[in-house]
């Protein structure tokens, strides 16, 4: 082949190139079908060409759409498609390990797939970095490692910024983002579940904001909706199971099920106890456990079952919520029996027990045992159905509990929710936003009685009563105790 012939030649070349990334710019389901050989389903297709022609994309998905793989391939898309070197992408999540360990390793994992099918990209990864030679052209950081100067010193013609799980990504980084992705041709994808309805998130969810909003709920899903996938991708995405599951352990009122099922941000109830904005707020992960010095007083809280309820046992050491016993005993001396192992077994230093019903013998019992040096415990019984120690305010105690210790110390951020795991975390929400109050001809705030409740959350809230009387201090005054309470939590 002569000189010229070869020159054409590699002119049709370099043609069919730009062709085939102009048809990969244009179409992110083709690039993800030929670069990795992946099939985006409908609502993820829609996403992507939502950040190819909206600068602000906004998602509210249910639990297992796809959501942090989506946004991991939308990486990859954007900064293999644009001009190398021209492109950026920063990418952040509430926490290092959701940074790191969600979507990076998404990102990573994408990366070896397209080396090992010989459609390799540019650059390199390395965790949570992605570079070109020497420059720095994509990184994944936790809000905590926020630096404006560094963030101020990005500049490129295409930038991408992906919010993961964007509820409980912070003000200061959605204002980051809106700082460095300021060009017509940057990017903002926002995604997660709509945990929050008080979040930065939420607001950018509402009709009326600059933002393309997408939803997505379980039901808009292949498994529900029949859309044809492969048959390896059906198993990674949500099914019926997960949601008969959440529907029985929560509701359909619940906000959990709301948000992880149907994809839509909970009401804040105007007549709730507890505002569940309060109570995300009091789950926001530390990056480091609080020190033992902040973990006292340690003592459980005890919510007797009766009626085919369950007794229920929390924990807590400090401020923050601790671990939780559940078991099922209509026999009172096998259930003080129950009682006393776990007493013995965790060590509190008092113990605070729904004195209604069985519970009045079970905790003259418990203190019979502490007697007998069986436990070293204090026992207090609590009868909520008292009057208030402030009748003005309150017409029972249990009201009374509700509002100082759980609408006023969720409003304080005085709970840490952070140690708990997920489902046990969902459980207390649920039941802590459930009950809801009214205020009595004399102005007093009066909770609904707990079977008022338990009507509409299909379920006794136990778990909420017994971390309630976990937190709550029968001797000294509740103000007292509020006082001693706000110190803990400021610090």
């Amino acid at each position: 082949m002569d000189a010229l012939a070869l020159a054409a030649d590699r002119l049709e070349q370099d043609i069919e190139r730009e062709k085939q990334a102009q048809s990969y710019a244009a179409e992110p389901g083709l690039w993800a079908r030929d670069k990795l050989g992946e099939h985006l389903w409908s609502k993820q297709i829609e996403i992507a060409e939502s950040v190819r022609d909206h600068r602000l994309t906004a998602v509210h998905s249910c639990h297992g759409s796809g959501k942090s793989f989506n946004a991991s391939r939308l990486v990859c898309w954007w900064l293999d498609t644009h001009p190398p070197g021209e492109a950026r992408v920063v990418t952040t999540a509430p926490t290092g390990d959701q940074v790191k360990a969600i979507l990076w390793s998404e990102i990573n994992g994408a990366w070896v797939k397209a080396e090992a099918r010989g459609t390799k990209f540019i650059g390199r990864v390395n965790e949570v970095d992605w570079k070109l030679g020497k420059q720095l052209i994509a990184f994944g950081r936790k809000p905590s490692d926020y630096n404006p100067h560094a963030f101020q010193g990005i500049h490129a013609k295409y930038v991408l910024v992906v919010l993961d799980e964007a509820c409980g990504v912070t003000k200061q980084f959605w204002t980051a983002a809106m700082s460095i992705a300021t060009g017509e041709h940057c990017r903002i994808l926002a995604i997660g579940n709509p945990d929050d309805p008080g979040s930065h998130f939420a607001r950018v969810c509402q009709p009326g904001s600059r933002w393309h909003t997408i939803h997505i709920s379980t039901f808009d899903t292949p498994n529900f909706t029949g859309e044809e996938v492969p048959d390896d991708l059906r198993p990674m995405l949500v099914g019926p199971d997960y949601v008969e599951e959440m529907r029985q352990e929560f509701g359909e009122e619940s906000p959990t099920y709301k948000s992880k099922v149907l994809g839509e941000f909970p009401d804040e109830a105007e007549d709730g106890v507890v505002r569940l904005s309060a109570l995300r707020a009091c789950q926001a992960e530390r990056e480091t456990q609080r020190p033992v010095e902040e973990r006292t007083p340690h003592e459980l809280g005890i919510d007797m079952g009766g009626g085919g309820d369950e007794t229920v046992v929390r924990e807590r050491r400090g401020m923050v919520v601790g671990r939780e016993w559940a078991f099922r005993e209509k026999d009172p001396v096998k259930a003080a029996a129950r009682l006393l192992e776990i007493i013995q077994q965790v060590k509190p230093t008092a113990v605070k027990i729904d004195s209604i019903g069985i519970g009045w013998g079970i905790a003259g019992t418990l203190r019979e045992k502490g007697a007998k040096g069986e436990h070293s415990a204090e026992i207090y019984p609590v009868n909520v159905s008292v009057s208030s120690s402030e009748p003005d305010k309150f017409p029972r105690l249990r009201s009374e509990i509700w509002w100082r210790v759980g609408r006023q110390l969720s409003e304080d951020r005085g709970w840490d929710l952070s140690e708990l795991e997920e489902m046990d975390r969902e459980r207390l929400v649920s039941q802590l936003t459930a009950p809801k109050y009214s205020i009595d001809a004399a102005g007093r705030t009066v909770v609904e009685p707990k079977e008022e409740t338990k009507k509409r959350l299909g379920r006794s809230p136990d778990n909420a009563d017994a971390l309630l009387l976990a937190f709550y201090a029968p001797t000294g005054g509740v103000e007292e105790s509020m006082d001693w309470i706000r110190q803990y939590a400021a610090a």
